[in-house]
């Protein structure tokens, strides 16, 4: 993933100390059903798409932008599938991150899937009952946008046991 301009120059007085980002996935289907998935380049694994939102932008407009940026593919969000806060990741320069994610299930509306930046080898749509291997986190996130089930999220224990 590439790092925005805006996040560099927050880390140019922020240094590594852990910064919370708003981000996105997006689970776009077609209209067979197939899944859109990219082959990362910083890791030659197959992931669903998404993204870091900029400043001012809204989440489901992340979510179009980041699909069309790394796939060509045109999208319509039509739910939200799940709103997460992940674990903090370090990167291998030291930045530490911790993104809230917001998953969008997405309906492809035109385009044709190809690589089309730099963060991706290959784009290809998967039948669901084919996709290749992928890290838990984005089958579970697949599995969630197939259902058709209200928004998720996670409600802390502390929070759930209140009176």
């Amino acid at each position: 993933m590439t790092t925005p301009d805006f996040i560099r120059r927050i880390r140019e007085s922020a240094g590594h100390q852990l910064l919370l980002l708003p981000g996105v996935t997006a689970i776009v289907l077609d209209d067979r059903g197939r899944v859109l998935l990219g082959r990362r380049s910083d890791t030659g694994r197959w992931s669903v798409v998404g993204g870091i939102a900029e400043p001012g932008e809204q989440p489901a407009e992340t979510a179009v932008r980041e699909v069309y940026e790394e796939t060509a593919v045109h999208c319509v969000p039509e739910r939200v599938v799940l709103v997460q806060m992940l674990e903090p990741i370090t990167y291998p320069n030291g930045d530490l991150c911790q993104f809230q994610d917001i998953t969008f299930r997405c309906r492809a509306t035109g385009g044709e899937a190809r690589a089309n930046d730099h963060e991706s080898l290959e784009v290809a749509w998967f039948d669901v009952d084919a996709l290749p291997p992928l890290e838990s986190f984005a089958l579970d996130r697949i599995h969630r946008a197939l259902r058709d089930e209200p928004t998720w999220f996670e409600v802390p224990a502390a929070i759930a046991e209140t009176p």
